[in-house]
C-alpha cells in the first residue's frame, strides 16, 4: 500500500472505479489507527449544492497518473455511509462504514475510534 503522506496529494483527484467510471473527488484520507496504514478515503460526489463526502475503502486501490482507482462499483460508492463537507465521522458511525462493504469492524485500543483523518 502507498503511504498516507502521498495520498494526502492527491486530493482533488479523480477517484474511479474498476470499469474507470468517475465516482467523485478525492477529497480525505483516513488511517486505520490500530496500524496508522490508509484504511479508508472520503470521494466528494453529488451536484452543486448537494454535495457529500462517501467513504470507500482503500485496500486494493491503484493510482495512474490522474486517478485513484478503487476495487468497488460507483453504484456501491455512491451508496456508502456519508457526510457533510464540513461533517465529521462519529465514532458511533465507523461499524457502519465497514458493514456496507461487508469488512469486519473491530474498535481500536481500549474502545477508541478505528478511523483517523489524517
Amino acid at each position: 500500500m502507498f503511504p498516507a503522506e502521498n495520498l494526502r496529494e492527491w486530493r482533488g483527484e479523480n477517484v474511479v472505479d474498476p470499469d474507470g467510471d468517475k465516482i467523485g473527488e478525492l477529497e480525505a484520507v483516513y488511517v486505520d489507527t490500530i496500524d496508522d496504514e490508509p484504511a479508508f478515503a472520503t470521494v466528494r460526489v453529488g451536484f452543486i449544492g448537494r454535495h457529500r463526502l462517501v467513504f470507500v475503502p482503500l485496500a486494493g486501490a491503484t493510482v495512474s497518473p490522474k486517478a485513484l482507482r478503487v476495487r468497488y462499483s460507483k453504484k456501491l460508492v455512491g451508496d456508502a455511509p456519508s457526510i457533510g463537507l464540513d461533517g465529521e465521522l462519529e465514532a458511533g458511525d465507523e461499524p457502519g462504514v465497514f458493514a456496507h462493504y461487508g469488512l469486519p469492524y473491530q474498535a481500536g485500543a481500549s474502545g477508541a475510534r478505528r478511523l483517523a483523518r489524517r
